[in-house]
């Protein structure tokens, strides 16, 4: 991902749970982050950059 990052910058992981699984993680401006999600299964958790950075490292080794 290539977005600018800056002091607005949010991270979050949408939660299936339901299935109790990960549906998708990003980041983006506070301002523009969706906070309801269209699917009532579905809750979107705000992380660190800390916790963002872990998810992306672990996603990039199982990709291998």
């Amino acid at each position: 991902m290539n977005r600018k990052e800056n002091k607005d910058t949010r991270y979050f992981v949408d939660l299936d749970l339901e299935r109790r699984k990960i549906v998708t993680f990003g980041y983006g401006n506070r301002y523009e982050i969706e906070q309801k999600l269209e699917d009532e299964k579905c809750i979107r958790i705000f992380i660190t950059k800390g916790q963002y950075n872990k998810l992306e490292k672990k996603q990039s080794e199982i990709k291998l």
